[in-house]
């Protein structure tokens, strides 16, 4: 080629090229709304935690984040919806205890806590409270027992359905108890309570939110809180451990996962705005009414939770050869 005809060619592509501007970064994230799957129904008191969370999350990151609730099976409809989702940070799942007690339990779960997801950040964990009708002759946890005991499969519990955080607890304490009450499963613990407080059930495990304003009121007996320690929304009740139940730890979480993929630098501002959000005050304040503790810290401290979590009930429906499909 001629040189005038180079030099030519040459400056037409500089002028095309300034002409076109600076090269554009790609699209800065968060460029569109950012989506919160809750596997829960609207109103219970995890779908009431993560709208509040995601409120505040959106005020922090100055970004839109909206609340979608995908109920059923027990948290694995909305858990496998996130799991095939796209890994673009843009959909993530809030996720409690079900998210690995009813993966434990099922053989066929349409989800695998550990392999299809990464943790984006913990929130908070918290006990459980055992509940029983007033009625049931007993005035604590170690009276229970013995009561229990005495009258095998004679007690009724119920719980939010096979393989929920409820059931479990429960199927723990028989195994560290040796006792045997019967189970009843409920479509939601909302039925099942329900039924505690009509006199149909006489024991259960419910959320410390829930319990406080029964046991106020009396409509139920607290004897104990399933975590490792007493809680000081209900410091006049003991721990499991406290009252005879050995090596029994059973607390609720919740947290932020993505779909395995998202990418390293999306995962570290979810986690650092969750972070901010967990500093706030009202923030501490209102999460700790819900008998929560506040547990900010990388998203590595939410994965071996959940892995602790699973490895344990995985053992437990071993042992004691629990069936649920």
């Amino acid at each position: 080629m001629p040189l005038r005809r180079r030099t030519f060619l040459a400056a037409l592509a500089a002028a095309a090229t300034l002409a076109a501007g600076p090269a554009l970064p790609a699209d800065p994230w968060p460029a569109k709304p950012i989506r919160v799957v809750v596997p829960f129904s609207p109103g219970a008191g995890t779908d009431t935690v993560a709208r509040y969370v995601a409120q505040k999350l959106g005020e922090t990151m100055n970004a839109t984040v909206v609340v979608e609730n995908r109920t059923g099976a027990g948290g694995a409809i909305g858990a496998a919806e996130v799991a095939k989702a796209d890994p673009d940070g843009y959909t993530l799942l809030f996720v409690a205890s079900p998210f690995t007690t009813v993966a434990a339990a099922s053989k066929s779960a349409p989800y695998d806590p550990v392999r299809q997801f990464v943790p984006v950040a913990p929130i908070a964990v918290g006990p459980l409270a055992f509940v029983v009708h007033p009625d049931l002759p007993v005035a604590t946890m170690r009276e229970f027992i013995e009561h229990a005991k005495r009258h095998p499969g004679r007690i009724n519990y119920g719980s939010a359905g096979p393989g929920s955080v409820n059931h479990l607890a429960i199927e723990l304490f028989m195994a560290r108890t040796g006792t045997q009450i019967t189970h009843v499963p409920y479509r939601g613990i909302a039925d099942a309570t329900k039924d505690l407080l009509g006199g149909q059930l006489q024991a259960m495990t419910a959320s410390i939110p829930a319990t406080l304003p029964l046991a106020a009121d009396r409509r139920v007996k607290v004897l104990a809180v399933t975590g490792e320690r007493r809680i000081p929304q209900l410091p006049g009740v003991p721990s499991w451990q406290e009252q005879g139940v050995p090596d029994a730890n059973v607390v609720n979480y919740w947290g932020l996962v993505a779909p395995v993929g998202t990418p390293r630098d999306v995962i570290a501002r979810l986690n650092d705005a969750v972070r901010q959000v967990l500093a706030q005050p009202d923030v501490k304040a209102r999460l700790e009414r819900e008998g929560a503790e506040l547990v900010p810290g990388a998203p590595e401290r939410l994965g071996a939770l959940i892995e602790r979590d699973l490895t344990g009930w995985r053992r437990l429906v071993v042992e004691s050869r629990l069936t649920f499909d």
